[in-house]
C-alpha cells in the first residue's frame, strides 16, 4: 500500500532553487515505492465545487505574479490519467463530482512533484477542494479516498500547516520562527502523533495559535485529506521541517 504525503510547499522558488526543501523533496521521491499515478490535492484550487482534472494532457499553470522570469519557464509536461479521474468520480458517488478539462497542475503540485518525480513520467490527477463545505468533509473525502493507496496510487496533499502571509517577512532579513507558529506546528504534531485528528478538524478551537496559523484555510485543508487516508494506526512520520519567513511552516507529514 502507498503511503501518503502532506507537502508544505511554501514558496514558489522553491521550485527551481537549491534549497533544502528540494533536497528533501528529492529524498522523498528515491524513497518511496514508485507510484502508478498521483492524486494531488492542492491549496491552490479552491472551487465551490468538486472537480477533478479529465486531460490526458494536463497544462502547467503559472498561477502566481512577481517572481523572475524563471519560474515562469518551467513545464512540468506529466500526463494525466482519464481513467483515474473516472474512476474518483465513481468513487465519491453520491457527491457530485465534475470532470474539469479546462485546469492543469497549478504550482501547488509541480512545484513539488519536479523535485519528487523529475521525469515527470508519473501520471497526475488534481482533486479540487470544495470552499463552501467544512473542514469535517475534506477529511471524510479523505477517507473515501483511501482505497486509492491499494491500487498504487499516492496521494499528496500540498498546502502549509501553517501559513499567514500577512506575517511573512517579504524580502527582509532572515526571520525567526514567530511563537505561535512553533507553538500551533507543535501541537498539531502532538495531535497527529496521538491520532487525534477530531482536535484538527475543529482546529478552530484550538485558540489563538490557530487562528493566527490559518488565517484562511485553503493551506491546511490537504492535510486533512491526507490524514483521512489513514488505515488503522499508521505510522505518523515528519520528514521535512523548517519555518520560512516567520510564519509559513514547512512540514511535511507522511501516513504509512
Amino acid at each position: 500500500m502507498m503511503p501518503a504525503l502532506f507537502l508544505g510547499h511554501g514558496n514558489p522558488m522553491n521550485a527551481v532553487l537549491n534549497t533544502p526543501y528540494g533536497e528533501a523533496w528529492r529524498a522523498i521521491g528515491m524513497q518511496l515505492p514508485r507510484p502508478r499515478a498521483v492524486l494531488a490535492i492542492s491549496a491552490h484550487w479552491y472551487t465551490p465545487d468538486t472537480r477533478v482534472t479529465l486531460s490526458a494532457k494536463p497544462r502547467t499553470i503559472h498561477d502566481f505574479g512577481g517572481f523572475p522570469p524563471e519560474l515562469y519557464r518551467v513545464e512540468y509536461p506529466a500526463p494525466g490519467d482519464p481513467a483515474l479521474a473516472r474512476r474518483l468520480q465513481a468513487l465519491l458517488d453520491p457527491l457530485e463530482v465534475t470532470l474539469d478539462e479546462s485546469w492543469g497542475l497549478d504550482h501547488g503540485t509541480w512545484s513539488v512533484l519536479r523535485h519528487l518525480y523529475p521525469q515527470a513520467d508519473v501520471p497526475v490527477v488534481q482533486l479540487s477542494i470544495d470552499e463552501t463545505e467544512p473542514p469535517e468533509f475534506h477529511f471524510a473525502l479523505g477517507e473515501q479516498l483511501a482505497p486509492l493507496r491499494e491500487d498504487e496510487v499516492l496521494i499528496i496533499g500540498s498546502g502549509n500547516l501553517v501559513h499567514n502571509l500577512h506575517a511573512y517577512a517579504w524580502g527582509r532579513h532572515p526571520q525567526e520562527p514567530y511563537d505561535w507558529a512553533l507553538r500551533f506546528e507543535a501541537t498539531a504534531q502532538q495531535l497527529m502523533l496521538a491520532h487525534d485528528y477530531r482536535q484538527l478538524i475543529a482546529y478552530e478551537r484550538l485558540g489563538a495559535d490557530a487562528m493566527l496559523s490559518i488565517p484562511t484555510p485553503e493551506h491546511y485543508l490537504p492535510l486533512l485529506y491526507v490524514l483521512g487516508t489513514e488505515q488503522g494506526d499508521e505510522a505518523i512520520r515528519f520528514p521535512v521541517r523548517g519555518v520560512d519567513g516567520g510564519s509559513i511552516s514547512m512540514l511535511s507529514v507522511q501516513v504509512g
